[in-house]
C-alpha cells in the first residue's frame, strides 16, 4: 500500500513531515492493557504509522467492555482481548508488527518485557498495583511512559520519566490502603471519556516519538467531561522519594487479597485513581467519617465544585466553598487548627484541591479527600444533603 497516500497529511504537517514519519515506522511502543483506555491509543498509534506496536492484557473480551472499549466488536466476545486488538490493528494498518502478550503485567515478568526493545510505554492499566509497577518497572529500565486515568467524568494525563523527569511516585508516592478503593462492582464511568483521555495519550506518545510540542511532563492535565473543562496541576520531583532499585516494593502490593487484580469496571487505575500523596495527605470513606463524627470528630468541610454544581445540591453542614482550581485564593479562610474534609463529586478533584493546598503549605496531615465525593455522601446521608 502507498505509505505516500496513507501518510499524505503527517508528510505535509510542520513538525513531521518524512523525517517525523520515519521515526514512527521505526518506533517501538508499549501498550499495557487493551481496554477502555488502550483502544483508542492502539487505534491512533496504528493509524499514526507506528512501526511496532507491543499489547499486555490477559483478560478477554465480555459484553459490558463494548460500551468504551471500541478496538473490540460483538463478534469477537469470549476471544483473548490482545487477539481482538491485534486482528482490528491490523485490519486498520497491516504494515504495523503487533507484539502480543497474553499474560498480566506482574512483577515477575515486568522487566522482561519492558526490556524487548520499547521506545515508549502507554499506560492502559485497570488497577492500583500494576500502576505503580509500571511506575516503578519504567524507572529501572529508563524508559518514559505516558499515563492516563479515568473515573465516571473526570479524567487525567501525564508523561512520566522522561528525560529525568518526575515520575509518577513522585505525584502519587504510595498507594492508599486497599480497603479504601471500591469494589470491582462500583466505579462506573462515561463511554465517552477513555476516547478522550486514550487520544490525548496517544497523542503525547507521538510526541515523545517525533519529539515535537511540549509534552505533559511535570504538569498533570485534569479534564471534566461534566463542564467540559480542562485544568493543569504542576509538580516536580520529590527530593525525599526513595530511589527504586528494585521491585519488590510493588510486588508486596500483588500479595495483598484485598486488591481487585481485574479488568471492568470498578474504580481502579483505568477508572480513576484513589491515589494519595503517601502520607502528605489522606484519604477517608464516607463510613469511616460517619464513624468519626459519631465519636465526635468535628472536621471543617470544604466543597470544591462548582458554584453551579453548589447550588443544585451540597451538604448542609458544608463551611466553606470554593472551585478546585482555585482553593489556594481561599486559603485564608481554612483553619491551620482543625481537620479539613475536602469533597467535590466523585472524589478526584478534591484530590487534586489537596495538592494544591499542600504545595501551598498547609500541613498535609490535616487534609482529608473524602472517596465517592457528595455522591458517596448523598447515598449514605440523603437527608444531609441541601437542595
Amino acid at each position: 500500500m502507498n505509505a505516500e497516500d496513507r501518510y499524505a497529511r503527517h508528510l505535509a504537517l510542520p513538525g513531521v513531515g518524512p523525517k517525523g514519519q520515519k521515526k514512527l515506522a521505526e518506533s517501538n511502543v508499549l501498550v499495557i492493557g487493551a481496554g477502555g483506555l488502550g483502544s483508542p491509543v492502539l487505534l491512533y498509534l496504528a493509524a499514526a504509522g507506528v512501526g511496532r506496536i507491543g499489547i499486555v492484557d490477559d483478560d478477554v473480551v465480555s459484553l459490558s467492555n463494548l460500551q468504551r472499549q471500541v478496538i473490540h466488536s460483538s463478534a469477537h466476545l469470549g476471544e483473548k482481548k490482545v487477539h481482538s486488538a491485534k486482528r482490528r490493528i491490523n485490519e486498520l494498518n497491516d504494515d504495523v508488527n503487533v507484539v502480543v502478550y497474553d499474560a498480566r503485567f506482574t512483577p515477575s515478568n515486568a522487566l522482561k518485557i519492558l526490556n524487548q526493545g520499547w521506545d515508549v510505554v502507554v499506560d492502559g492499566c485497570d488497577n492500583l498495583p500494576t500502576r505503580y509497577l509500571v511506575d516503578d518497572a519504567c524507572s529501572l529500565v529508563g524508559l518514559p511512559w505516558v499515563y492516563g486515568s479515568i473515573y465516571r467524568f473526570e479524567g487525567q494525563v501525564s508523561v512520566f520519566n522522561y528525560d529525568g523527569g518526575p515520575r509518577y511516585r513522585d505525584l502519587f508516592s504510595t498507594a492508599p490502603p486497599a480497603e479504601s478503593v471500591p469494589s470491582c462492582s462500583e466505579g462506573g464511568v462515561l463511554g465517552v471519556l477513555p476516547g478522550v483521555i486514550g487520544s490525548l495519550q496517544a497523542n503525547e506518545a507521538l510526541k515523545l516519538i517525533i519529539g515535537f510540542g511540549d509534552p505533559l511532563i511535570g504538569r498533570l492535565l485534569l479534564y471534566d467531561a461534566e463542564m467540559m473543562k480542562f485544568n493543569e496541576l504542576t509538580f516536580g520531583q520529590d527530593e525525599k522519594r526513595i530511589p527504586i532499585t528494585s521491585l519488590e516494593n510493588v510486588s508486596a502490593m500483588f500479595a495483598e487479597p484485598q486488591w481487585c487484580i481485574v479488568a471492568d469496571p470498578r474504580r481502579t487505575v483505568e477508572e480513576g485513581d484513589a491515589s494519595t500523596i503517601g502520607t502528605m495527605f489522606q484519604s477517608i470513606s464516607m463510613a469511616d467519617f460517619i464513624s468519626r463524627r459519631s465519636d465526635g470528630w468535628s472536621p471543617f468541610i470544604l466543597d470544591v465544585r462548582s458554584l453551579m454544581e453548589f447550588q443544585q445540591g451540597h451538604v448542609a453542614s458544608c463551611n466553606h466553598h470554593v472551585a478546585h482550581d482555585s482553593v489556594v485564593s481561599s486559603i485564608d479562610h481554612l483553619p491551620t487548627d482543625n481537620d479539613i474534609v475536602l469533597h467535590c463529586k466523585s472524589g478526584m478533584r478534591s484530590q487534586i484541591a489537596a495538592m494544591l493546598l499542600i504545595q501551598a503549605g498547609m500541613d498535609g496531615s490535616k487534609l482529608y479527600n473524602l472517596e465517592g465525593g457528595i455522591l458517596a455522601w448523598q447515598s449514605a446521608l440523603p437527608e444531609e444533603i441541601v437542595q
